[in-house]
């Protein structure tokens, strides 16, 4: 009897044993990876309408500091984050890493780090990515460029650097890059906190840039040189509406904040910064469509037109607004999700015609939750 005591005894704490393994391992099985991607959730199958498009999705997370995205042609798509890595997140729903050699050059300063990003137009053919990143100069300033590199499955190799020295600072480094219709590359840089540079033509601070896809002056740039218009003091977002126009979105002064600004950007012209703010006006300088008043503060990032409506993300305003444009003018200022993800930054028009936002709460000036940063995607449609 005693021995059949000490065989159950012994049984039991084997089966014990086993289960306090089994739940430890289990409890490692579902540990949360390190970005979660619903994007092969969320794709549209090729019958689905925006009505059947949730409202908002996230489709990634436990990002940290997302600054920018490019679309494959597939639907895929690649995410920068301001610390100097790049992800894809396929339709597949795998999430893989992006190498490429530049990357340990990448200085996250401030605001300053890997920023922008986009495909050539003709990508299909050619597998040219282009990215605006911070770096270190000669005697350890800090200045930003744009290069571009051949894409191969998930390296990019071959850096070619096609707008160099551009002005940097920890702050108002600008950093948004696009093609317009005109298959130009368009650069908006910041100031990098020396306002004067935004006045002067031939500095390639506070401006917006027009060149080829080698970086070569754009035919017709109105200085003979890269810039395209100046006056700026950190621009964030660029987009074209439907009439080929260009509007950008613009930080406003910092202390006392507000002042942010909507801009039609015409060819040559001069916006004014730092001689001209808000409402005020002077020959020979441009007034902006919009400003954010004296005392609110939108802190504007990325920027896409769907139909007539310009939207734009707002770090400080932690929103996605919506200039519903009329006539060149904004007759309309609207306002969603507010204070729901906190701060936003990048906002592009994906393949399937509804937006991908991201939030930037990890940027040092948020108050992040476990789950940021994210990318969100939203069908207008249902704002």
């Amino acid at each position: 009897m005693k021995l059949s005591r000490k065989i159950l005894l012994l049984f039991g704490i084997i089966i014990l044993g086993t289960l306090i393994f089994l739940v430890f391992q289990n409890k490692k099985a579902i540990a949360p990876p390190n970005i979660i991607n619903n994007l092969a959730k969320v794709s549209p199958s090729v019958s689905q309408t925006k009505t059947d498009i949730p409202k908002e999705t996230v489709i990634a997370q436990n990002l940290d500091t997302p600054w920018a995205i490019a679309f494959l042609p597939d639907g895929s798509l690649l995410v920068t984050e301001r610390a100097g890595r790049i992800h894809l997140l396929n339709k597949n729903g795998e999430v893989r890493s992006i190498e490429f050699s530049t990357a340990q050059s990448v200085k996250e300063i401030g605001e300053g780090g890997l920023l922008g990003i986009v495909l050539h137009p003709d990508f299909s053919s050619n597998h040219y990515v282009y990215i605006y990143y911070t770096y270190s100069g000669e005697n350890n300033n800090t200045l930003n460029r744009v290069s571009r590199f051949t894409l191969n499955d998930t390296k990019m190799t071959d850096e070619k650097i096609i707008v160099d020295r551009i002005p940097g600072a920890s702050n108002h480094n600008g950093g948004r890059i696009k093609f317009g219709p005109d298959n130009y590359l368009y650069i908006t840089t910041g100031d990098s906190q020396d306002p004067s540079l935004a006045q002067d033509r031939n500095s390639l601070a506070g401006k917006i840039l027009r060149t080829t896809d080698e970086g070569k002056p754009a035919s017709g740039n109105p200085f003979g040189n890269l810039t395209y218009s100046y006056g700026h003091r950190n621009p964030q977002g660029i987009a074209w509406d439907k009439n080929g126009n260009l509007w950008q979105t613009e930080h406003g002064r910092s202390a006392p904040t507000g002042l942010d600004e909507i801009n039609l950007i015409e060819y040559g012209k001069n916006y004014g910064w730092d001689i001209i703010q808000g409402n005020e006006t002077r020959s020979g300088m441009i007034t902006p469509v919009r400003n954010s008043g004296p005392n609110t503060t939108w802190a504007p990032a990325g920027a896409a037109f769907v139909g007539g409506s310009l939207f734009f993300a707002g770090l400080r305003g932690q929103s996605l607004y919506e200039a519903v444009i009329e006539n060149n003018q904004v007759r309309e200022l609207k306002e969603h999700f507010v204070g729901q993800y906190g701060r936003l930054r990048e906002v592009i028009l994906g393949h399937d015609g509804v937006l991908y936002i991201t939030t930037s709460n990890r940027d040092g000036r948020g108050i992040p939750k476990s789950e940021d940063d994210r990318i969100i995607r939203v069908n207008p449609a249902k704002l």
